[in-house]
């Protein structure tokens, strides 16, 4: 069947299924029974460049509507809005450390390809695949867009993968790589947010990859949208030493020309160390001038000269909307458990920033106009205190034997531990690892959130919010868990919150077993720890604690979903009155351990279970 798609304010024809004739591609027709099949069949023979078949545009500018067709209704994104971001023409983007490209083309020019079966020239080897994607359907927002796709390898082999697009006018906004504010329409500009979405698909591991093919055409008055791919490199070399989850997009200040001073508390140790700098959920770029790291002395003072790092060899960069940056590796070793000094300097004036809201620890910042500070020893242009890490979410250091991520909320987070001792659970089991020889000294990465759900969004994924109590466990797994570096392990310890909130075990117990199979997917271990008690919290209730026993009784049951369990209810609970945590352990709201609840978790760890 033929439909008709708009190209630069033209219509042409195409054809649907698995025929799309793309750009630079060549149709063998007497080769097959029918154009369609020819297509393919070519395509299968020669992969192209992914920016060589683009066969529809996406972007134009404001005031001409009909350069470009998103959805073969006239309706498209903003080249202004997407610089705006700072998603401009040619922009290296990194997302959930793959890096993907928008593409080069200017407003009004073919800068996406419809998946309809196109083969695909991508070579070499990683950890997943990657792809920036958007799904349409025609004139009207939709649902996700998905399809079968193939990976063929150099030795010959092939693997299918399943790509989900959501839409772009109606996916989750928790979810987003960015969103802009406007829709072009033939009409006119409308105030709509419209979504792009970075998806990642498993690969396998060890082989070279040759060629993708993408998945067939979805169906009539829908598209599958590609902009970008990419491989996501192995980080051979690397141990993830420090890392903490965006859990929202938080007004500041506003801040001019000030510079914070991080304090983080590493785990594994090495020879050289560089930092993960990411603007989730924002709307706009963030420019940082400077940043530097030292050893902690006392406060907010440096044990020695802070050292300089670098972007692509420069000494700032710019961060676009929804992006990371890592710093440049850095000739300076890290002891095991060292507490770090990061400072970052931030020259124009931000309103807003991602923030992982609680530290239970003290950082601190300059005033307004101080200027670069990032290079000072002494604590003196500190003046301010700082109970939020923004925009740092990583330290990784060289060399190692890999990370243990643990996926948690508050308690993980380590809310009624004393501040600032560093006494969290995954600090103690850092501890642990750093002072044992029977299995890998992994470093530990605490991607906990206060207030955090494995089945709701707590923050709404868009602008900024009061709430900070991040998007859903699920909907963060990619960027917390899978893309967190060298990680080996995941140790999911939540649900409390959940069901305090009314959430069921019916909901919960698939949702965790969604998430440990795409961690198994990526080759990665998947421990489930049972939910704590917290009988004697106000909204505790008997319908709660119902559903806390049924996910446990899951959890222990396990059935082969997860690799390990780890029963952190039994570790702290009253046997007198199992709905609660014994007295010692009570950090006095019944809900959250003490610090010798922390350390109770923390050693009833085997540390086979992480292996």
């Amino acid at each position: 069947m033929l439909r008709t798609s708009r190209l630069g304010g033209v219509r042409h024809r195409r054809w649907t299924a698995a025929g799309v004739v793309a750009a630079g591609a060549v149709c063998a027709i007497a080769a097959a029974n029918t154009p369609a099949l020819a297509d393919t069949a070519q395509r299968e023979r020669e992969p192209l460049p992914l920016e060589r078949l683009f066969d529809n545009t996406a972007t134009g500018g404001n005031t001409r509507p009909g350069d470009a067709d998103f959805d073969d209704a006239g309706n498209a994104l903003s080249a202004q809005d997407l610089s705006a971001a700072g998603w401009s023409p040619g922009r290296t983007l990194t997302i959930d450390r793959s890096v993907l490209h928008w593409p080069r083309s200017a407003a009004g020019q073919p800068d996406n390809v419809r998946a309809a079966g196109q083969s695909v020239r991508l070579r070499g080897s990683g950890e997943a695949l990657s792809f920036l994607v958007a799904g349409t359907t025609e004139g009207a927002p939709g649902g996700d867009v998905t399809g079968t796709g193939t990976i063929r390898y150099s030795d010959g082999s092939r693997s299918t993968y399943r790509l989900t697009a959501p839409d772009w006018r109606r996916g989750p906004l928790t979810t987003k790589a960015v969103g802009l504010p406007h829709l072009n329409t033939p009409t006119g500009q409308r105030a709509e947010t419209a979504r792009l979405y970075a998806v990642t698909v498993p690969v396998a591991r060890g082989r070279e990859v040759e060629s993708v093919v993408l998945p067939q055409e979805p169906g009539r008055n829908t598209a599958l949208h590609v902009f970008s791919m990419a491989l996501r490199g192995p980080t051979n070399g690397w141990t993830g030493s420090w890392a903490a989850s965006p859990s929202g997009y938080a007004a500041v200040g506003p801040w001019t020309d000030r510079t914070l001073r991080l304090v983080v508390h590493g785990s594994a140790g090495g020879p050289r160390t560089r930092i993960r700098l990411e603007n989730t959920f924002a709307p706009r770029p963030v420019r940082i001038g400077h940043a530097t790291v030292a050893l902690q002395g006392r406060g907010a003072a440096a044990a020695g000269p802070p050292r300089a790092l670098t972007f692509d060899g420069r000494p700032g960069t710019e961060l676009p909307a929804g992006a990371q940056q890592f710093s440049d590796p850095l000739g300076f070793r890290v002891p095991e458990g060292a507490d770090l000094l990061v400072s970052i300097h931030l020259p124009g004036t931000v309103r807003a920033l991602p923030v992982h809201s609680y530290t239970n620890s003290m950082s601190y910042l300059t005033a307004d106009g101080a200027g670069d500070r990032t290079g000072e020893r002494g604590a003196g242009a500190y003046s301010a205190k700082l109970d939020s890490w923004p925009l740092l979410t990583g330290v990784d250091v060289g060399d190692g034997a890999g990370s243990v991520v643990t996926l948690g909320d508050s308690i993980t987070d380590g809310e009624r531990s004393t501040p600032g001792a560093n006494g969290r659970w995954p600090d103690l089991l850092g501890r642990r690892l750093r002072g044992q020889h029977s299995v890998p000294k992994f470093g530990v990465l605490n991607e906990g959130i206060s207030g955090n759900q494995v089945v709701t969004d707590r923050y709404p994924g868009d602008n900024t919010s009061t709430i900070l109590s991040g998007v859903s466990a699920g909907h963060r797994l990619e960027r917390d868990v899978l893309a967190q570096t060298s990680a080996r392990t995941v140790v999911v310890f939540e649900g409390v919150n959940d069901i305090r909130a009314g959430t069921t075990a019916a909901q919960v117990i698939p949702a965790l077993r969604a998430m440990a199979a795409r961690a198994h997917e990526r080759g990665m271990r998947f421990v489930a720890a049972t939910i704590a008690p917290c009988g004697g919290f106000y909204d505790c209730t008997a319908n709660a604690e119902a559903q806390r026993t049924a996910i446990n009784r899951h959890i222990r049951a396990n059935g082969g979903a997860y690799d390990a369990v780890l029963d952190f209810d039994a570790a702290i609970r009253d046997p007198r009155q199992p709905d609660r945590m014994l007295p010692a352990f009570d950090g006095g709201d019944h809900l959250h351990p003490n610090d010798a609840g922390m350390r109770a978790f923390a050693d009833s760890v085997d540390l086979r279970k992480l292996i």
